[in-house]
């Protein structure tokens, strides 16, 4: 085979293989709840978050990936400014690890080692399961609420602390070189849960609760300030929403990927 042929066979696989194969990294980033006790753009509990990723790249636009992330989600009422919610007085903090999959689009062809095509920005939309659990302090101790029922539900019947949602994001990535990149990305969870925060419906009959679950459990669900909030059947939360969290982040990518040339003896 002519030597002009052998280039032009590897320069037609670099321009329709050159992005194919794996990436992985880690990123580290910062997280945000919304929901009933963050109901509008509040940034006052901004959380820690990081996570490991991979992606496997089909060609320089499309690439599926993976991944498995950690995150500190709070809020308070007491940071609200509606009266209610201020008056409510509720609170929670809890750890998430959420692992995800997803379909990801490149706006731009990008191409690892080009001099041209090092760079875009990319969405990706797909659904993510995790793991929660809402905590809040009383008294200098910190307990855990689910097992309290603080809405009422009967023992046995309280909600999962396994949960899914879906994934919607979108970034920025860039080549540092052949190797390398960095991405830039926020993602966002709508749950299929409205339980992260552990607010969901309305007030429970408290001596109920009381005489079922103990005193510790009456005293979390009703931390109000004022009297006649925590009525029975009032509003406690707004189950019409389910809860939602965001993931901002950067992260460092390694790609494992090659040029995948047919071999010379297969030309004709």
């Amino acid at each position: 085979m002519k030597t002009w042929q052998i280039i032009l066979i590897c320069f037609f696989c670099t321009s329709l293989q050159a992005q194919k194969g794996w990436e992985v990294g880690g990123w580290l980033g910062t997280s945000q709840y919304y929901g009933d006790l963050n109901d509008k753009i509040n940034l006052s509990d901004l959380g820690v978050a990081g996570g490991a990723l991979a992606r496997f790249n089909f060609n320089n636009r499309i690439s599926v990936r993976g991944g498995l992330s950690y995150a500190r989600l709070s809020a308070e009422d007491a940071n609200s400014d509606n009266n209610f919610n201020r008056n409510r007085n509720l609170s929670f903090k809890s750890s998430v690890m959420d692992a995800s999959g997803a379909l990801e689009f490149n706006f731009f062809p990008y191409t690892h080692g080009s001099n041209d095509e090092f760079y875009t920005p990319y969405i990706f939309a797909g659904m993510s399961l995790f793991r929660f659990n809402p905590m809040a302090e009383l008294d200098g101790e910190t307990y855990e609420l689910q097992p309290l029922g603080t809405e009422g539900q009967p023992l046995g019947s309280e909600y999962s602390r396994v949960n899914g949602g879906w994934l919607l994001g979108g970034g920025f990535k860039w080549d540092i070189n052949y190797d390398w990149s960095i991405n830039i990305e926020l993602s966002y969870r709508s749950l299929w849960t409205d339980y992260l925060d552990d607010v969901s419906t309305v007030f429970p009959d408290l001596d109920n609760l009381e005489s079922q679950r103990g005193a510790t459990a009456a005293s979390l669900s009703n931390r109000a300030l004022l009297d006649g909030i925590a009525e029975e059947g009032r509003q406690r939360g707004d189950s019409t929403r389910n809860d939602q969290y965001v993931f901002v982040g950067v992260g460092v990518m390694k790609y494992f990927g090659r040029l995948e040339c047919p071999k010379i003896s297969d030309v004709r």
